[in-house]
C-alpha cells in the first residue's frame, strides 16, 4: 500500500504530473506515491517522468477505466 494516494481523475496532460511532482517533493526518500488517472496518455508521460526525474516507476496498472501508479521517491 502507497503512502500516499493522489487522485487525478478527470485530469489531462499535463495536470497529473506537476500534481504528482508536487505530492513528491514533499515525501521523504524511499516514500511510494499511488496516482489515479483517467487520461490514457498518463501511461506514457510517468514511464517519462520517472525516467528523467530518477524516481522508480514501481507499477502501473488499470483498474476498469482507472490508470493506476505506484512511484517511489528516490530523488
Amino acid at each position: 500500500m502507497a503512502d500516499q494516494v493522489l487522485d487525478a481523475k478527470g485530469l489531462n496532460c499535463p495536470l497529473p504530473i506537476l500534481r504528482a511532482k508536487k505530492a513528491l517533493k514533499d515525501m521523504p526518500t524511499g516514500a511510494t506515491l499511488e496516482i489515479q488517472a483517467t487520461d490514457p496518455g498518463a501511461v506514457k508521460d510517468f514511464e517519462a517522468f520517472c525516467r528523467t526525474t530518477g524516481n522508480e516507476l514501481v507499477e502501473h496498472h488499470m483498474d476498469g477505466a482507472i490508470y493506476v501508479f505506484t512511484i517511489k521517491h528516490t530523488a
